[in-house]
């Protein structure tokens, strides 16, 4: 069933144990830092019941009303109503976040595809992955994504450093697993519950680690600490930063100080190929709803460098038609291959609708990478100004009012009050504290730039270019090493059993 905004406040309202700036957070719902985000979550609940939004934002399924973004995607249009889901929840709240929940359920939809993986560790494990599924459905948790842990030294095994530098279970019990150590999470101190699993990291070269472990944390859990940085909201007057007060999505190193993980939470465990494969095939899904952000933010930098070239008179000049066509350009590529990762849509090994792989890892690639360039772009049309111009005070001050109306003011449809928003606006959106912070978040929240590529590199159709050399090289068949056959017949077991690499992909086929 769906939640009410006021449900899910309630709901982390159960004594954990948050720090920021290295004090106690009493009431994580109200302090000024968690606020803003808290409240866009209750809003983004309550619009699953709003008479306007409702229809949008839920589907039937199974004779009850879920949240759409927590709909298992079995069809083309699934995905579609998911996407206009989303960017109707953006622009309902005016902005772009990353960590709602609907961008991490994705994970525990590659673990329901990998049941044959864990099956071979632990029928049970696959088991609790399908009830988790269901779980989410049914309870419409904030649901998060735990991933990277501090790590210490790179060069070295955890065995031969602090072994909490990579989170690990320390003991088994009835109940279940005890872990320790530290994860970084975006949102954390006020989700309900994170899908917890190993970073990109050297584990050793055992076949079963205590660092192989994969779970669900209740954030209620006992022995959780939440350590937070200082957030943005409140740094600034709001009227000066619009997006740091609002949007700010607060970021925790969450310790894992001896926590009990009962075993029905437990979806991998020890068996370090099966984790591998895990981190592999993580972002199938929910790679898409984060690059459809990065889609919402482009449309954000488009909006504040077109407002202002307008303004001021240059929309006409080439050299700024150049510039727009740029920015257009790169929101054009992430749109186009959003929409074709829907179209050529692949049937899972678990049945569900999974957006083509190769054009959506492609799309995240071209997304992440081009970013820091197309806001450095924006910032070229938005001007000089939005790095000189006086905070709202000046705007607002007897003393020196008159000149800000006098210097700010264009004509009868640009004066000085929506002329300095728009530049608060920009100047947030493109170089303050803030914009430099998302910038980076963007760029590693779905892990590191190589990662991204060696996703492109396990999905690509290498077979379709191979083949085509080969005929038109006139080729023997003495340089092909075997025979290319597709992935029609490769399962995710026989993944796990080879270990080897997509080859060929077509629309339908699994992964």
């Amino acid at each position: 069933m769906i939640r009410t905004g006021k449900q899910y406040i309630d709901s982390i309202r159960d004594g954990r144990e948050v720090y920021v700036n290295g004090e106690r957070v009493k009431d994580v719902a109200t302090h000024p830092m968690f606020k803003p985000l808290v409240d866009i979550r209750a809003r983004i609940y309550d619009m699953q019941h709003d008479e306007a939004t409702s229809d949008i934002m839920t589907v039937e399924q199974d004779g009850e009303i879920n949240a759409i973004g927590n709909a298992l995607p079995r069809t083309q249009e699934d995905w579609w109503k998911k996407r206009r889901a989303t960017d109707r929840m953006m622009e309902e709240i005016g902005g772009v976040v990353t960590r709602v929940g609907d961008e991490t359920v994705g994970e525990m939809w590659s673990l329901y595809d990998g049941q044959d993986v864990l099956n071979e560790v632990d029928p049970q494990f696959s088991k609790n992955i399908e009830n988790h599924i269901h779980s989410v459905l049914g309870q419409d948790p904030f649901h998060v994504s735990a991933n990277t842990d501090p790590k210490g030294d790179r060069s070295k095994a955890p065995q031969d450093q602090d072994p909490d530098m990579l989170l690990h279970v320390v003991k088994e019990t009835d109940a279940g697993i005890v872990v320790r150590g530290a994860k970084y999470e975006t949102a954390a101190a006020y989700a309900n519950q994170a899908f917890t699993k190993p970073t990109i990291a050297n584990w050793g070269n055992e076949a079963l680690s205590d660092y192989a472990v994969g779970f669900i944390c209740d954030l209620g859990s006992p022995n959780l600490k939440f350590i937070c940085r200082t957030g943005f909201a409140g740094r600034a007057d709001e009227k000066d930063y619009p997006l740091s007060n609002r949007f700010d999505e607060v970021d925790t190193i969450v310790i894992f100080d001896n926590v009990l993980i009962p075993w029905e939470n437990v979806l991998f465990y020890r068996h370090t190929k099966a984790a591998t494969f895990i981190r592999a095939t993580l972002h199938r899904y929910s790679a898409f709803a984060f690059v459809q952000r990065n889609l919402k933010l482009t449309d954000m930098m488009i909006g504040a460098a077109l407002f202002n070239v307008r303004q001021t008179g240059l929309e006409k000049q080439q050299a700024v038609q150049e510039k727009l066509a740029q920015l257009a350009v790169y929101r054009e590529g992430i749109n186009a291959h959003l929409t074709a990762a829907i179209a050529l849509g692949e049937e899972s090994p678990a049945g569900l609708m999974m957006p083509n792989q190769s054009l959506l890892y492609t799309g995240r690639v071209h997304a992440c990478t081009q970013l820091h360039h197309m806001m450095h772009i924006a910032r070229e049309l938005c001007g000089g100004q939005i790095c000189v111009t006086p905070d709202h005070g000046a705007f607002e001050s007897p003393e020196t009012k008159p000149w800000m109306e006098k210097y700010y003011s264009i004509n009868e449809s640009w004066v000085s009050d929506d002329r300095r928003k728009l530049l608060a606006f920009a100047r947030d959106l493109l170089n303050s504290d803030y914009a430099g912070h998302r910038l980076t978040f963007q760029l590693f929240a779905q892990s590191a730039p190589f990662a991204h590529l060696g996703a492109v590199y396990r999905n690509f159709d290498w077979g379709g270019p191979l083949r085509f050399v080969h005929k038109a090289a006139d080729l023997s068949d003495n340089v092909i090493e075997g025979k290319e056959e597709g992935n029609q017949d490769r399962t995710i077991s026989k993944w796990f059993t080879d270990n080897a690499s997509a080859q060929s992909r077509k629309p339908g086929t699994v992964a």
